[in-house]
């Protein structure tokens, strides 16, 4: 005998708490079922253990999506100031990092205790390590088999997050329901993640491993301003994590090593007051030793900086701030933070999360064609998504 639910929730991540909340203030008695031991586990590890749980300026315009539109609504039903109001009744201590980013000062485990105890707060029953067998559609909505028996609700919830990060127990079946159902789905690939070079491009970058400085890293007419990281396999820093998201195999990215500076000036300034000293002594006062010896090098630069033209200098400082580089791949799903693509926005309801043509069912979250930028903007998705869904069931 299959026990029964108005609602059932697949996934106790972000988004599938947040909507079983919400679905429980409401009333409605709320199953959640993970095959995961704990829930939150991207929560728990977010942040470096301290979760950044939104951005305070979180807006549609920090989204990608085949539908730029589709955000809208469950953004503006639920913000990051509701969140931010959630946190502080659970008195959690937080902090602002840069660019709007929100975090715990403690751990991100204060999260999770605080989603854990608002879900006890709205009667929502949780089962752990439940594996789902099969679902099917039923007269009155869904019965689900599963390791722990058989349940039925109303409406199903699929909160099963993308493929990324699959040693947290990521995978791809969220799809497999779309699929089922007869939903389209976008092309998904990592995002947010760190780019790799080919072996020829690594051998003559081998030596900057480690390297982190301030770039501007852009993709046709998209860049963003932060830290880059030079590592063993390619780039890395959050800079680099938020191009991946628009950069494709096969094309170019443009770095700006220290894009506040204008290193021809400074390269032309030194000429004038210290003629004699070599130009790596001069880029050294801006860049890294590593990377100005790299730079020097790489154009062939020799002499000291008396005896080279403006052409010269301009052309090396341009090697620094005009770099295009073709990545050859990415870190995949091993690192990615964020799964890009997935559940076709145009299949489902923007208000609700419901399946147009598939009454009762539900998808939120990250396995929705919906990513956001780098900096909590993910997180808000869940809770805004989730929130939206649960306030419709």
């Amino acid at each position: 005998m299959a026990q029964k639910f108005d609602v059932i929730v697949l996934g106790a991540g972000a988004a599938g708490m947040m909507c079983a909340i919400r679905a429980g203030q409401r009333g409605r008695s709320v199953l959640v079922l993970d095959h995961a031991k704990a829930p939150g586990e991207k929560i728990r590890i977010s942040g470096g253990g301290r979760c950044n749980f939104t951005n305070i300026g979180a807006a549609p315009q920090h989204y990608l999506s085949g539908n730029a539109h589709f955000v809208k609504s469950a953004l503006a039903r639920y913000t990051a100031r509701d969140f931010l109001d959630l946190v502080e009744r659970h008195r959690i201590p937080w902090n602002e990092k840069t660019l709007g980013q929100l975090f715990c000062d403690n751990s991100a485990k204060d999260i999770i205790a605080m989603l854990l105890s608002e879900m006890s707060a709205a009667k929502v029953s949780l089962k752990l390590q439940t594996a789902i067998d099969g679902i099917e559609k039923s007269p009155d909505g869904y019965r689900l088999a599963t390791s722990a028996g058989q349940f039925e609700a109303g409406s199903l919830v699929v909160a099963t997050g993308g493929k990324s990060i699959p040693k947290m127990g990521a995978t791809g079946f969220a799809y497999e329901i779309a699929a089922q159902f007869g939903l389209k789905l976008v092309e998904t690939r990592p995002g947010l993640v760190p780019l790799t070079f080919d072996q020829n491009t690594l051998e003559k970058l081998s030596p900057l491993s480690g390297i982190a400085v301030p770039a501007e890293v852009r993709h046709g007419r998209t860049g963003f301003r932060e830290a880059m990281l030079f590592t063993h396999r390619g780039l890395s820093g959050p800079s680099i994590l938020q191009i991946s998201s628009y950069w494709r195999e096969g094309d170019d990215i443009t770095l700006s090593i220290e894009p506040d500076a204008s290193i021809s000036d400074a390269l032309k300034s030194a000429r004038k007051t210290n003629g004699r000293q070599a130009a790596q002594t001069a880029l050294c006062e801006i860049l890294p030793k590593r990377l100005a010896q790299y730079f020097v090098e790489n154009r062939g630069v020799t002499g000291n900086l008396a005896d080279l033209s403006d052409k010269m200098l301009t052309g090396l400082a341009a090697s620094i701030q005009d770099w295009k580089i073709r990545p050859a791949g990415s870190e995949g799903y091993r690192t990615a933070e964020v799964t890009l693509g997935g559940i076709d926005t145009s299949a489902l309801d923007s208000k609700t999360m419901q399946a147009k043509a598939v009454p009762g069912l539900y998808f939120i979250g990250e396995c929705v064609d919906v990513t956001g930028w780098l900096g909590g903007y993910n997180f808000q998705w869940a809770w805004s998504s989730g929130y939206a869904c649960g306030d419709s069931l």
